[in-house]
C-alpha cells in the first residue's frame, strides 16, 4: 500500500480544484485505488480520475481501479436521443491510466466489452445465497420471485441453486422503455406562412402504441416466503407495489434481495410502510444512514471477495476460484 494525501485548495464553488500529492514512491508498483461511490457520484468519479492521473504520471506500473458499484451502469444501452455514458466513463478511466478494474454485479455483463483494459466483475450471489439458507426461517417454503421478465434470468439462477420454484411477475411498468412524446417527428412543423413539400411514395408502416397489460404473477406463491432478487434497488416503488401484489397473492413474508443498495430519496421510508418484511443488500455502496432510518434494511459483508481479488492479481493468482460454481445470469 502507498500513503497518498489528498488535499483541496481554494476554488470557486462550482468547480473546486484538487491537489493529489503522492507521498511515497510508486515508480514501478502495483497501485489499487479503492473507490466507493457515495452520494455525490460525480465528485467521487473526478476523485477517481485524478488519483489514476497522479499515479500514471509518477510511473506506477499498474493502477487497478477497486470499484464495488459501478456508477453510470444503468445508462449502458442508447435511449432515443441520449447517450450511452456508461462507455464515455470506462474511455476516460482509459485516458486518466487506469489499467484494471474490481467491480461487483454490473447492471449488464456487456459492459466488460466498453473497456480497452481487463475487468473483474465479481459475483455477490454467494453471499446472499448464503443469507438466504442461514438468516431466513423455512427458506424451504420460499419461491423466487422476478420483478420483471427482464429479471428472470438471474431469479432462475437463484431457484436452481436453492432447489426452489420460480414466480415471474409481468406487466410492470418500465419507466424507462416509456414511449413519451420526444419531439422526434421529422419535419418539424412549419410556420402557418410557409408551405411544405411532402414525401411522394414514402409510406411507412404504423407502429401499434404499446398497451401495458395488468400486472400478473406467473407462478404460485400463496402460503410462500416470496424472495425478489435483483441487482440494485434505488428508488423503491416498483419493490413496494410488487410487495403489495405478492402480499394479495397469498405470499406471507417478503424480502427483497439486491447487491448494490443505493436506496435514495425516500426509500427507507417507504420500505419501513411497506409489506416487505426485509431488504437484503450488500455493502457495495455506503447505507448507514439508511439503516438508521429503517430496521428493515440488512447487510451483507462482501469485503472479503474483493480482497481476495486484490491479493490475487498483485501476486500474478488465477482469480478462477473467485467465478467457481458462478453461472452467467448471476
Amino acid at each position: 500500500e502507498q500513503g497518498c494525501n489528498v488535499k483541496k485548495c481554494k476554488g470557486s464553488e462550482y468547480l473546486p480544484n484538487a491537489l493529489v500529492d503522492v507521498k511515497e514512491s510508486v515508480r514501478g508498483q502495483d497501485i489499487f485505488i479503492i473507490q466507493t461511490i457515495p452520494r455525490d457520484v460525480n465528485t467521487a468519479i473526478m476523485e477517481l480520475l485524478v488519483m489514476a492521473y497522479a499515479l500514471k504520471t509518477n510511473c506506477a506500473k499498474n493502477i487497478i481501479g477497486v470499484i464495488p458499484y459501478f456508477p453510470y451502469s444503468k445508462q449502458c444501452k442508447m435511449r432515443k436521443r441520449g447517450s450511452i455514458v456508461c462507455k464515455l466513463l470506462a474511455s476516460m478511466l482509459a485516458k486518466a491510466g487506469l489499467t484494471h478494474i474490481i467491480t461487483m454485479d454490473l447492471h449488464q455483463k456487456e459492459i466488460q466489452g466498453f473497456f480497452s483494459f481487463p475487468v473483474d466483475n465479481l459475483r455477490a450471489s454467494p453471499f446472499l445465497l448464503q443469507y438466504i439458507q442461514e438468516e431466513i426461517p423455512d427458506y424451504r417454503n420460499a419461491i423466487i420471485v422476478a420483478k420483471s421478465p427482464s429479471a428472470a434470468k438471474r431469479a432462475q439462477s437463484y431457484a436452481e441453486r436453492l432447489r426452489l420454484g420460480l414466480a415471474v411477475m409481468h406487466g410492470e411498468a418500465q419507466c424507462s422503455e416509456s414511449d413519451m412524446a420526444d419531439g422526434r417527428h421529422s419535419p418539424p412543423p412549419m410556420s402557418s406562412g410557409r408551405t411544405t413539400s411532402g414525401h411522394p411514395g414514402l409510406e411507412l408502416p404504423l407502429m401499434m402504441a404499446k398497451e401495458k397489460p395488468p400486472i400478473t404473477v406467473v407462478g404460485d406463491v400463496g402460503g410462500r416466503i416470496a424472495i425478489i432478487v435483483d441487482d440494485i434497488i434505488d428508488d423503491v416503488e416498483d419493490f413496494v407495489a410488487a410487495a403489495e401484489i405478492l402480499k394479495e397473492r397469498g405470499a406471507y413474508k417478503i424480502y427483497i434481495m439486491a447487491t448494490h443498495g443505493l436506496l435514495s430519496a425516500e426509500a427507507p421510508r417507504l420500505i419501513e410502510e411497506s409489506a416487505i418484511d426485509e431488504v437484503v443488500v450488500t455493502n457495495t455502496v455506503p447505507h448507514e444512514v439508511q439503516k438508521l432510518q429503517c430496521p428493515k434494511i440488512k447487510t451483507v459483508d462482501v469485503s472479503m471477495i474483493l480482497a481476495e481479488a486484490i491479493r490475487r492479481i498483485h501476486n500474478g493468482e488465477s482469480m478462477a476460484y473467485l467465478f467457481r460454481n458462478i453461472t452467467v445470469d448471476d
